[in-house]
């Protein structure tokens, strides 16, 4: 299971951002994940529960925001969200395109840090 690897990676580097802060305590761990990332939300879920204990995040929960794949149509020359991977074409005007812009995140976004007592 990699996303095991993955969520010891993102506690070691959510760890190493608080302690900038003069240790301050992480609350919460935002994760932007995308369908074509190749992780599996709940498995990383599951695996951040594991990573996370013995650690400064033992008390930290995560939270994944999963994002929609999208494309760019060169037709219409914008964005759109699409269902599938196996739909890549323009949900306007039916222009397909292999040109994904959203859809393979899986990055930290942000961090819910709060003061040392």
């Amino acid at each position: 299971m990699h996303e095991l690897s993955i969520a010891l990676r993102v506690v070691a580097v959510a760890a190493e951002e608080a302690a900038r802060y003069d240790g301050a305590r992480v609350v919460a761990v935002h994760l932007a994940l995308g369908p074509l990332s190749g992780t599996v939300p709940e498995a990383l879920a599951t695996a951040f529960e594991f990573a996370r204990a013995d650690s400064p995040l033992a008390a930290a929960r995560l939270v994944i925001e999963e994002t929609p794949i999208a494309v760019h149509c060169p037709r219409c020359r914008e964005d759109a969200d699409v269902e599938s991977i196996l739909h890549l074409r323009c949900p306007r005007c039916g222009t397909p395109t292999a040109e994904v812009v959203s859809g393979r995140e899986l990055e930290i976004t942000s961090l819910e840090l709060e003061e040392p007592p």
